[in-house]
């Protein structure tokens, strides 16, 4: 084996990888900048997107169709959530909103669970994204390469959309100081409602494409939600720039200690939160407590 065309395709998949954690992490970042809540629900919002993008697929047939169908649904179920439940704790203790959000997710798990089974569904790729292409000799999946191009491309998209529009300076300018907005005019709880509807769509569009490559499954949530709060505790709590870095340092650590130190993966990551964490408490990003 060629070591430079191992050490390219292990790159490209931890990239990809990456990509998967950004989706879930930026999401919950935003929600916390701005709202300060951690939704616990977060995972479940993954999960419902990769079983959203399962229906769309059988339905029409096409998977492109799926990237634009599950994160509006599931962008419209979290922000139907925040109008309906979450708009009434605001105010109190922050422990009930972790209540209310676990609470959602055994929710949202038993209502998949009756209505898609407990059985793993595949989610299709298109036959353009099906192939795998050779680098240096070594082949590697178009689908990961597709992964690793689009996580750029949303990360972009994001960045464009809070510094160019209207609603993304009103984003930025609640998350400094909301009162303020609030006395200029704008509805403050509108900026919550559709942070939080855009932050459930980013983890639902992360569903859709992490779907093809673990299926969509029940078990998605709680491996998500986990992966989630150590890439926003590593990139620091409300930063953008934190949580796409962390996600590639995520990401490498995943893919090169499964490969190296299959056993201890997951102690791999969790010894990068803590090295952190050590010396920043608040995160690469974060503010300092």
């Amino acid at each position: 084996m060629d070591f430079l065309g191992f050490l390219i395709t292990q790159c490209l998949n931890a990239l990809s990888q990456a990509a998967l954690l950004f989706f879930l992490g930026v999401g919950l970042t935003l929600i916390f900048g701005i709202m300060r809540i951690v939704n616990f629900a977060h995972g479940a919002f993954f999960m419902l997107g990769a079983y959203v993008g399962y229906s769309a697929v059988q339905v029409s047939g096409s998977f492109w169709g799926a990237l634009l169908v599950a994160p509006l649904v599931v962008g419209g179920v979290g922000a139907a959530f925040e109008l309906g439940i979450l708009r009434r704790l605001y105010g109190r203790d922050g422990s009930a909103f972790l209540m209310v959000t676990f609470g959602l997710t055994l929710v949202m798990g038993e209502a998949i669970r009756l209505i898609w089974g407990v059985a793993a569904l595949n989610v299709p790729l298109p036959e353009s994204l099906s192939g795998i292409v050779f680098i240096l000799d070594e082949p590697f999946p178009i689908y990961r390469l597709f992964l690793a191009g689009a996580g750029v491309v949303v990360a972009l998209a994001i960045w464009q959309f809070l510094e160019r529009t209207r609603l993304g300076l009103l984003i930025r300018a609640t998350s400094q100081n909301a009162e303020m907005v609030h006395a200029l005019g704008t509805d403050v709880r509108l900026v919550r409602s559709a942070v939080f509807g855009i932050g459930c769509g980013l983890a639902g569009i992360g569903g859709v494409f992490a779907a093809p490559l673990v299926t969509a499954s029940l078990g998605m949530a709680p491996n998500a939600v986990i992966d989630t709060f150590v890439i926003v505790i590593i990139g620091g709590m409300g930063s953008f720039l934190g949580s796409a870095i962390a996600a590639v340092l995520v990401g490498f650590v995943q893919v090169f200690g499964t490969y190296y130190f299959p056993d201890l993966a997951l102690a791999l990551m969790y010894l990068l939160m803590l090295l952190v964490l050590v010396v920043r408490p608040g995160g690469l990003l974060g503010k300092e407590a």
